[in-house]
């Protein structure tokens, strides 16, 4: 074997060398956002209290509407109300959205489009009503929300 084959075998070697401690490297570094769970492991107890946590009061729906997991809608960018208004989940096959009565009127707490819509206009209150407008390629489906009797309800569109 002459020299120049004994240092390209030695060149490529080490070439492959260093490619590999850099590649694994690289997965030590990112390899907990890759391969781990996202904020961590909890607990048994840290489980058990977050779902004990009830984040929206249970009630009825009114009207063609249907009640929507917490989960499924995203907070507002709006801050919390001060108010101890009772709070409702609205469904429409464009979206669901969060209102909730407060002493300044209806305001919604968070809205999200359903899977193929988008999110066209949203009126975030407080005010005598509120509304959001949800948009896709299956139409269009506006939610009104008013307070009556301290509960918001859904109203027929104008």
């Amino acid at each position: 074997m002459s020299r120049r084959s004994l240092l390209v075998a030695a060149g490529w070697l080490a070439t492959a060398a260093v490619a590999t401690l850099i590649g694994l490297a690289a997965i030590r570094l990112v390899g907990e956002s890759i391969t781990g769970t996202p904020g961590g492991v909890r607990s048994e107890e840290e489980v058990a209290r977050a779902l004990s946590a009830d984040p929206l009061p249970s009630a009825s729906p009114a009207g063609p509407t249907a009640s929507v997991s917490p989960a499924t809608a995203p907070p507002s960018s709006t801050p919390p109300s001060t108010g101890t208004g009772a709070r409702r989940s609205f469904a429409t096959p464009g979206g669901t959205a969060v209102a909730e009565c407060t002493p300044e009127g209806v305001r919604l707490v968070s809205w999200a489009p359903a899977q193929g819509f988008r999110v066209r206009d949203v009126d975030r209150g407080p005010d005598d009503d509120v509304e959001v407008r949800f948009e896709g390629g299956a139409g269009k489906h506006e939610l009104q929300v008013r307070c009556l009797g301290g509960e918001p309800v859904s109203v027929p569109d104008d």
